[in-house]
């Protein structure tokens, strides 16, 4: 996580030192052509580095499909801003870093100003020093870590960040003072950075005792970190996890029964994930990001309108694309091919993306947005979300980066 309260990464520099990137770099693995015109004078190219493949593929795939579908609702169909083509490539990070930098050092080899995508935090972190290193503009992802805000001019992002994530579950909490919080999450920069800010948040804001149980992310059994969880005999337990072993840890979190002894908050993941909670679905208080029933703005009925249409319901990370293509779109609208008029057009832009009011603060470029909780409702196998509560993005507005 970021700076004050939250900590950086300190391995963000290792992979990023001496990558600077030059034009006779090679071709992007497993890159493929994506939409808009072709060499056209005046186009603006757009490098899309999401994880096709991978721990997180799901989410990289969410996120390549609401950019489709906020370009579209951003240009009007047209896949131009003012007559200027966007060129937009996609390539696979693969959920790797090193893969990732190979990718981005290609694109940007080749003439590439903007560069979006990452959705894990461990490659966005590792993207950012390009984007000052070389002067494009970069827009994060669904990365969450908190170390993307403020690390640099030329880096932004189009999703949260954790700090809101835990602002949002410390409304769902009574009086912390003086109880326990375990943080059950993976242990890699997403999983570190919601343990730094809950230390932050729930820990120095609120007086509780943070006690983190981290899992390798490589693991597959959890029985042993589940029996931790249950041994510390919390008050609450903070679940923050992602990817394809998140059925795998509810499970066992179940058999261990944590549910029967403490309260658990943890975020509203994508659909795929809601039967994996179990009977245990309708114990759980959510926080979220996005979920479609959760607004009813125009971008938001633009998306899900256009997911529809191509066979997709609506889910998590679509709305980090969609914001993404938002950010795309103001920022050539204004800045032309101009990286550095590109970063002052989205420096205070204030916009209405599918969660409702945005902006993007000046002095980091955190994005200042709402969120939600939520409760899920029905039977397995129809599990659905239903909004609790929408928070003002002034109140969970991380603190100032720098």
């Amino acid at each position: 996580m970021p700076q004050s309260p939250i900590v950086t990464s300190g391995r963000i520099g290792v992979v990023a030192a001496g990558l600077a990137l030059v034009a006779s770099a090679c071709a992007a693995e497993d890159s493929t052509a994506g939409s808009g015109a072709e060499g056209g004078e005046g186009a603006v190219k757009v490098g899309v580095v999401t994880s096709q493949s991978g721990l997180l593929s799901a989410y990289g795939k969410q996120f390549k499909e609401g950019f489709e579908a906020g370009i579209d609702y951003a240009t009007d169909g047209t896949g131009e801003v003012d007559g200027r083509a966007l060129e937009i490539e996609y390539a696979d990070d693969g959920t790797d870093p090193a893969k990732a930098t190979a990718a981005v050092t290609s694109m940007v080899g080749d003439g590439t100003q903007i560069i979006t995508g990452p959705v894990s935090s461990g490659v966005a972190v590792q993207v950012a020093p390009l984007a000052e290193q070389n002067q494009f503009l970069y827009i994060s992802g669904a990365a969450a870590t908190d170390g993307i805000t403020g690390i640099n001019d030329y880096t932004f992002r189009s999703g949260r960040q954790t700090y809101q994530d835990v602002m949002t579950s410390a409304s769902l909490v009574g009086d912390l003072e003086g109880k326990k919080v375990v943080v059950f999450a993976q242990d890699y920069e997403f999983g570190q950075a919601n343990v730094a800010a809950v230390e932050a948040v729930l820990g120095e804001g609120q007086g509780a005792e943070v006690v983190p149980v981290l899992s390798p992310v490589e693991t597959s059994d959890f029985t042993p970190f589940a029996r931790q969880v249950v041994d510390e005999q919390p008050d609450l337990v903070f679940v923050a996890w992602a990817g394809e072993t998140t059925n795998a840890m509810w499970q066992s979190l179940s058999q261990q029964g944590v549910f029967d002894g403490t309260t658990v908050v943890t975020g509203l993941a994508d659909r795929a994930s809601f039967d994996s909670f179990g009977p245990a679905a309708q114990k759980i208080d959510f926080l979220s990001h996005y979920f479609a029933e959760a607004s009813d703005t125009e971008a938001n009925q633009a998306l899900v309108a256009y997911l529809e249409e191509e066979g997709v319901e609506a889910d998590i990370f679509h709305n980090d694309g969609f914001v993404a293509a938002q950010m795309v779109v103001q920022a050539v609208a204004e800045g032309g091919e101009d990286v550095e008029a590109m970063v002052d057009a989205l420096e205070g832009w204030e916009f209405t993306g599918p969660k409702g009011e945005q902006q993007v603060r000046e002095d980091d470029h955190a994005l200042i947005q709402p969120m939600f909780t939520a409760t899920l409702s029905g039977e397995i196998g129809s599990l659905t979300p239903e909004l609790a509560d929408t928070l003002d993005p002034a109140d969970i507005a991380p603190p100032t980066a720098g």
